[in-house]
This record gives C-alpha cells, sequence and structure tokens, in this order.
C-alpha cells in the first residue's frame, strides 16, 4: 500500500511530535509513524526536565504529565560529601519529574490537534530513493508492508537511529561518549521527595547514579556507565546493585520496574540535515554530554524542523541548502553549551574520587550564583586549573 505526503516523521516521541506539530500548523500534510504499540511506553528514560524551555516550545505544565515538582537536587561525591542547590542557585536546572508516557502522548495530541496523521505499530524497515533522491520510506504495519512518500523525512527515531544511516548519514559513536544505563523504579524507600540527588564518581565509572523522586517513598534510581569504562556485559547492573545494597535508604526497596537503554555523550553529528532530510533530538546525539537529558533538546529540534519545513514547502525545496535555516537555530541556540559540556564530561570523567570530592566541597564554599557548568568550571579552575586545561577559552 501506498502512501503520499509532505513530511513522514518516524518516532512518535517528543521530537517527533514537534516536528510533526509544527510542520502540520504550517500548512503540510504530515504522517508520523510509530513502531511501538503505546506512545511513551516502554519507558526508557529517567523522566527529569527543567522547568523554564517548556514555556520556549510552546507546551504549558499539566497535572496530567507532572509527576513531582523539585525544589532543588543535590551533589554527592565518592566520599559523601554533598552540594545542595534549589531553584536560587539552578535557575533552569530545577524542574520536574515527569510521567513521561502520559508527557509524550501529551506532545502526540498536539500534533493530532494540529493535523497530523499517526501511524502506531508501523516501524521503519528502508528508505526509498528514486534516482539517488531520498522520496520516502518503507515500512512494517500489522496489515503487512508500506510506503510512504514524502517531500522530506524527519529522522526521530531516537539513540539507536536507523533512518539517518540508512539515509547516508555516519551516526557512528565512540565508546567513549556513549553510556549505558540500567534504572529501577523502586518503592518503600525513604529518601527526600523533594529534592533529585546525584552520585558521582567510581561507583559510576564515566557516569553517575541518580536518584529522581516520583512521590513519597518511591522514585526512579538509575545509573549510567561509559561504555568504555565497561569490563563485563552487565556492568549499570552490577554498579547499581552494589549502590542500592549499600544505601540504607535502599536496601529495604522494592524494585517496581526495571528499563535500560544507551544514551549519546557527544556535542551532536557534525550535520543533522542531507537533501530531503532532516535529524532530530536523540537521533542526533543533541543530548546533554554531562547529564544525558535530552528530552528539551528534543523538543526544540523538534519545533526548529517543523518551522523549518513550513517555510521550505513555499518554494518546495527540501534540498540540503534549503534545510540550512535548522541547522543555525538548534546550533545557536544549544550548540556552545553542549560542547562545553562534552569537554567537560572528558575531563570529569578522568578524575580520581578524591578530586571529585575536593570539586564538590569547592562548590559548598564559593559564592558560584547560579550553579551552570560554564560558573562550576570558573570556579574550579581557581584551585584545580589542570581540571579545565585545553578549553579555557570556552570558560
Amino acid at each position: 500500500m501506498r502512501y503520499d505526503c509532505d513530511i513522514v516523521v518516524i518516532g512518535a516521541g517528543p521530537g517527533g511530535s514537534m516536528a510533526a506539530k509544527y510542520a502540520a500548523l504550517g500548512g503540510l500534510n504530515v504522517i508520523m509513524i510509530e513502531k511501538k504499540a503505546e506512545i511513551g511506553a516502554p519507558l526508557r528514560c529517567a523522566e527529569g526536565v527543567s522547568k523554564k524551555w517548556l514555556a520556549e516550545i510552546g507546551v504549558t505544565p499539566d497535572p496530567k504529565w507532572i509527576c513531582a515538582d523539585m525544589a532543588g537536587a543535590t551533589i554527592r561525591s565518592p566520599g559523601g560529601f554533598t552540594f545542595q542547590l534549589d531553584e536560587s542557585k539552578a535557575g533552569a536546572e530545577v524542574g520536574y519529574v515527569l510521567e513521561r508516557h502520559m508527557f509524550d502522548k501529551a506532545l502526540a495530541e498536539q500534533a493530532a490537534a494540529a493535523g497530523a496523521k499517526i501511524m502506531m505499530r508501523t516501524g521503519c524497515t528502508g528508505v526509498i530513493r528514486d534516482k539517488g533522491k531520498l522520496v520516502g520510506v518503507k515500512a512494517r504495519t500489522m496489515d503487512g508492508e508500506i510506503e510512504i512518500y514524502a517531500k522530506c523525512v524527519v529522522a526521530a527515531d531516537g539513540f539507536e537511529s536507523q533512518v539517518a544511516r540508512w539515509a547516508g548519514v555516519d551516526t557512528t559513536l565512540d565508546a567513549k561518549d556513549i553510556d549505558t544505563c540500567i534504572q529501577y523504579r523502586m518503592a518503600n524507600i525513604d529518601i527526600d521527595p523533594k529534592y533529585c540527588e546525584f552520585v558521582i564518581g567510581s561507583e559510576a565509572p564515566g557516569g553517575y547514579i541518580w536518584i529522581f523522586p516520583k512521590g513519597e517513598r518511591i522514585a526512579n534510581v538509575g545509573i549510567g556507565v561509559q561504555v568504555a569504562k565497561c569490563r563485563h556485559g552487565a556492568d549499570p547492573k552490577y554498579y547499581l546493585d552494589k549502590f542500592v545494597a549499600k544505601d540504607p535508604r535502599l536496601r529495604n526497596g522494592q524494585i517496581l520496574e526495571i528499563v535500560g537503554g544507551g544514551v549519546s555523550t557527544c556535542p551532536g553529528l557534525e550535520e543533522a540535515i542531507a537533501d530531503n532530510l532532516v535529524i532530530v533530538g536523540d537521533a542526533a546525539r543533541i543530548i546533554d554530554p554531562i547529564t544525558g537529558g535530552g528530552i528539551a533538546h528534543a523538543c526544540r529540534t523538534g519545533m526548529y524542523a517543523g518551522k523549518v519545513l513550513a517555510e521550505c514547502a513555499k518554494k518546495n525545496d527540501f534540498s540540503k541548502s534549503a534545510l540550512k535555516p535548522y541547522e543555525k537555530m538548534w546550533r545557536d541556540r544549544m550548540e556552545d553549551k553542549l560542547y562545553l559540556n562534552w569537554m567537560a564530561k572528558e575531563r570529569f570523567a578522568t578524575l580520581p574520587d578524591d578530586v571529585l570530592d575536593d570539586l564538590v566541597k569547592i562548590m559548598g564554599n564559593s559564592d558560584i550564583g547560579e550553579v551552570n557548568v560554564h560558573n562550576l568550571l570558573t570556579a574550579i579552575k581557581a584551585k584545580y586549573p589542570k581540571v579545565v586545561e585545553g578549553f579555557e577559552d570556552l570558560i
């Protein structure tokens, strides 16, 4: 069976839904396909987001998809030293813990309201070319094979993105730019329900452990470990189980759900466009390299893509050259911070536990003002100049 449209979006996550919404609002005929049976599930996300960017993408906070409103966050060093920050210090970084499956559905509902057609249980199996030109995708539905012809393809198919690769874009990652993750949703635990917690150091080599509250005595407890530092196939589970077993707040907890997956920790693809192709969110590696957070980035890049596609349609030109405004929009908004955070991630991953203890002490004793990577590195530079050696110009 053949379908024809202006834009086909692969993946109904935040990036895909935002691209579909804004392209449809621009008057384009949009089809968004999703391989899963339910948008937003199964979950592979810690579900933490900051607050202020929601207004930027035109989304109003809704109690339906906000599980917990955080007062702040605690950073814990290997030696148990802590630095607690609230909204006065963390600024835009303090936020919500979501019910992610409800959040994703809400964005998809907005795309549908704007006029996008959504096709569930429809997995992309390849791209279609005509005389070398990308003209659509092949997909498998519950009813059989289909072809969707479009003027432009939006690859929003996440970390494992195959669409971009099928279309000829190199999405290869170095092992040091991948974290392998596992997360438990735990009940019957004794945590502060108003503060997210981040544990750094050798307990999570090259990554960190997180505790994101989802109400009284329940939280997402997870870990990311840099693939380059893994020595066995189940390293993340080994480290997380070890952490849970020794933490008195967690050791009597019960696991309600287990999820796992990978996340990229590089500063984005060299190019997120090609002729008749736009790549958004995780598929474009546009994820914060320090936190692994990608929801805000996916929403922004999806919105930018949809708006640019609407402009391209006016001239019926979806060439790489015509799509360049998308590259400029996301890079102007995010690239500098992504690159700085990537450089910081590279350096922090090499630091021994005693230095990380000292860095957390510095955070607590310095008048940093708003806590962000730039200001933290500036404070660290005074005592540990070698930590920032090589990227002082970015500070």
